[in-house]
């Protein structure tokens, strides 16, 4: 199944900010202060002032694999909590498929082990397939391991080894809190065009969900001008 993120919460916006900032003098919001909100976003931001950003919240749900959980926990850039193989069973047995290897076809000169069926003769054509097979497999290996480990090492440590059958591509539901100066550092690092594609895929998803509430409309401006994300995205 795909990735997915969900925007399941979301506190303050471009005045708070604002008004965090203007805490060293005085807090009191007049019209004229009101029309100054982005310039003064702008200023602060490019200024390298960002304390005040970090009053800002966004807090997502997001279903992804684990390799790009792992992208996720890198950095400490966030608040971040998640499902664990450690403490349940796992058993939705969720998992991902790159969209960019379907449909390429294996070589049927690929190399095996002595004794093993080559793929293509299972009918695994494509790579897509073979993952798609590889995965279930170690599924159904993950949950015939513990059962049977678990009258023996009981079922704490069961849980413990029998998740070394899981694969990075195995999905997992996280609950993942920025505040908005650590989600620009999250979307400088995960939407980079050096950022794997997964990964980039959720932190776009992300910016758009968040740019959707038009709560953080000059601070997304601010980071646009700033490069941390694209100005195109502010379309």
């Amino acid at each position: 199944m795909d990735n997915s993120v969900e925007l399941i919460g979301i506190y303050g916006d471009d005045e708070l900010i604002a008004c965090s900032a203007w805490t060293s003098t005085s807090r009191e919001l007049t019209m004229e202060k009101k029309n100054r909100i982005n310039q003064l976003i702008n200023e602060l931001w490019n200024n390298g002032h960002e304390t005040p950003f970090e009053k800002g919240i966004v807090h997502f749900l997001v279903n992804c694999d684990i390799a790009s959980h792992i992208h996720l926990l890198k950095h400490r850039m966030s608040s971040l909590n998640a499902e664990s193989a450690r403490y349940k069973e796992l058993k939705e047995d969720k998992f991902y498929l790159p969209k960019d290897f379907v449909n390429i076809q294996i070589s049927n000169d690929i190399e095996m082990n002595e004794g093993d069926t080559p793929s293509y003769k299972k009918g695994w054509h494509t790579w897509e397939l073979i993952l798609e097979n590889f995965t279930e497999e170690s599924n159904r290996l993950y949950h015939e391991c513990l059962k049977q480990l678990t009258p023996i090492l009981g079922r704490k440590r069961a849980k413990e080894s029998a998740r070394y059958f899981k694969t990075y591509n195995s999905q997992i539901q996280s609950d993942i809190m920025f505040n908005m100066r650590s989600f620009a550092n999250f979307l400088k690092l995960r939407k980079s065009e050096h950022a794997q594609k997964e990964i980039n895929e959720i932190a776009s998803r992300m910016l758009d969900l968040v740019r959707q509430t038009g709560k953080f409309e000059h601070t997304l401006n601010a980071w646009g001008y700033d490069r941390i994300i694209d100005n195109g995205d502010m379309a």
